[in-house]
């Protein structure tokens, strides 16, 4: 028998994306504990530079006059997603997005603008190039904040590098700063850092509770109506990743530390069902002087190459698929970390990225770490980095002529809207021609784990039988994606977690 130390409604595990499901549940009158493992809220949300989420005609869009449908929003997901997941568990999402606008949009702390961001797939049937489904929230003041500001993860260059703290929070800082300014509003919303949640408590097949645990001493938290498990992936535990065979290593991921796969142990040791546990968010990344490899995009020049000195994808494809076009080459041995990006002098010694996400420190500490190389010629550069010489030239002149015609015949690169976003439509296409010449070390990153608890279209938690456990709930990272091994478009996996926060607590709430 289980001696309850508090008792509530609804308990919350995570304070990224389940900020959503704490902040619905208070404002449908029920009594909210949310638990974060960490000292900080935010969770892998606030690490996020645009806090995007993909919900195709919701409100924010429909205001700005897109004439996008869902059924064609619901085809193009379809059709890149495929059945690798429910076909219900998809149309929750694509459908769900704009309701859940609509609901936050009508609290006034809670705000979203539209940032075009083009779908990821861009062949793909009824794909939307012009970015047209996907918002971000408004920036947020810190004064207005106040010392909750404090509270909040991030952002990267403050934790990674000790920069100073911004004066406005934004991207996913932002979304969660502006929950976190609504659910002040509602006194039966109590929040707790340096809190994880370390099992289920189940009574006659039921979850009825959690403990949790803090500086070492665990409580009974008894729930009337259910707990959410939004705690994130287990990206920063290696003995996970390594039984569920995810690739890559914890010191890479951009997840924070706390992501260490708690909520889905103790989900799994109730009886959970569990789906994509191999997967993740992927990205290739720059590696920083720490030896970390952090994710990295918008690339205005460069190529990469292997071992061989060849080139062997298109540098300018949708992150995900870049990644998982790395990691099928790391399997078939034709790529071993590092890989390089070869580059030239245009922009000088600092390699063409316009958004490494970890800003990028002092160019000889990055020398130093045998990170950066610089030489007069490609032949010089090639033995600097250990690749043959004459392959690499060749390669860089085969490319250049690609540059000049302005058709990369190898790998497409600037055949999809989404390889030309960051150069204005233009060609990404830029030769390699002046020098000196130079070379930064790349390994393969991840956003976080995405495979997790398989869940039905309310989240609600399901069994290996289909059935779900009541009182269970999961959703973000924590949950199988709907998106099953791909990425739809930018803003799929804060728009997952919120979602499904959303309608799990819209579901404790109507029972």
């Amino acid at each position: 028998m289980t001696y309850w130390d508090n008792e509530v409604d609804v308990l919350v595990a995570g304070s990224g994306g389940g900020l959503a499901g704490a902040y619905t549940a208070a404002r449908e009158g029920l009594t909210v504990l949310l638990v974060e493992a960490t000292e900080k809220f935010g969770g892998t949300t606030s690490y996020s530079g645009g806090g995007g989420m993909w919900f195709p005609c919701n409100p924010v869009l429909r205001r700005e006059g897109v004439d996008d449908t869902i059924e064609d929003a619901l085809t193009y997901y379809r059709a890149v997603v495929g059945d690798r997941t429910p076909a219900e568990l998809q149309e929750a999402y694509v459908r769900g997005g704009a309701k859940v606008i609509e609901y936050l949009e009508s609290d006034p702390s809670i705000s979203f603008q539209m940032f075009p961001w083009p779908d990821y797939y861009g062949k793909a049937p009824k794909a939307r190039l012009d970015g047209k489904r996907h918002i971000i929230p408004k920036p947020l003041a810190a004064k207005k904040l106040g010392k909750l500001s404090e509270s909040v993860r991030g952002p990267l260059g403050t934790d990674r590098n000790g920069e100073p703290q911004p004066d406005y929070l934004i991207g996913g800082r932002a979304l969660v700063g502006r929950f976190l300014l609504a659910m002040a509003e509602y006194p039966d919303a109590a929040l707790r850092l340096n809190t994880a949640l370390v099992e289920l408590v189940v009574e006659d097949g039921a979850v009825v509770g959690a403990i949790v645990e803090h500086e070492g001493e665990r409580t009974a938290i008894r729930t009337r109506r259910g707990v959410l498990l939004a705690a994130g992936g287990f990206e920063g535990n290696d003995e996970l990743r390594q039984r569920f065979g995810v690739p890559g290593v914890a010191r890479d991921t951009m997840g924070p530390w706390g992501n260490l796969g708690k909520a889905h142990e103790a989900g799994m040791a109730v009886g959970a069902d569990t789906d994509l546990m191999d997967q993740a968010w992927w990205s290739p990344g720059l590696i920083h002087p720490d030896g970390r490899a952090a994710f990295a995009l918008w690339f205005t020049g460069g190529i990469f190459v292997n071992q061989a000195g060849e080139r062997f994808v298109n540098e300018s494809a949708p992150y995900d698929r870049l990644g998982r076009e790395i990691i099928e080459r790391m399997d078939d041995g034709s790529v071993s970390l590092p890989f390089w990006m070869i580059y030239d002098d245009s922009e000088g010694a600092v390699p063409p990225i316009k958004a490494s996400n970890v800003p990028m420190v002092e160019t000889e500490k990055y020398v130093e770490a045998g990170l950066w190389h610089t030489a007069d010629t490609l032949e010089e550069l090639a033995a600097k980095i250990g690749v043959p010489g004459a392959t690499l030239a060749a390669t860089v002149a085969r490319f250049n002529k690609q540059a000049e015609a302005g058709v990369d015949e190898d790998f497409g690169r600037g055949d999809e809207a989404y390889d030309r976003a960051f150069s204005n439509g233009a060609s990404p296409l830029a030769p390699i021609v002046r020098g000196p010449f130079h070379a930064a070390a790349f390994g393969i990153s991840d956003l976080g784990t995405k495979g997790g608890l398989r869940t039905d279209t309310v989240g609600r938690v399901l069994t290996a039988a289909g059935t779900a456990i009541p009182g269970l709930y999961a959703a973000g990272n924590t949950m199988a994606a709907p998106s099953g091994t791909t990425y739809p478009g930018g803003g799929n996996p804060i728009g997952a977690s919120v979602l499904f926060s959303h309608l799990a607590a819209l579901d404790m709430a109507s029972r």
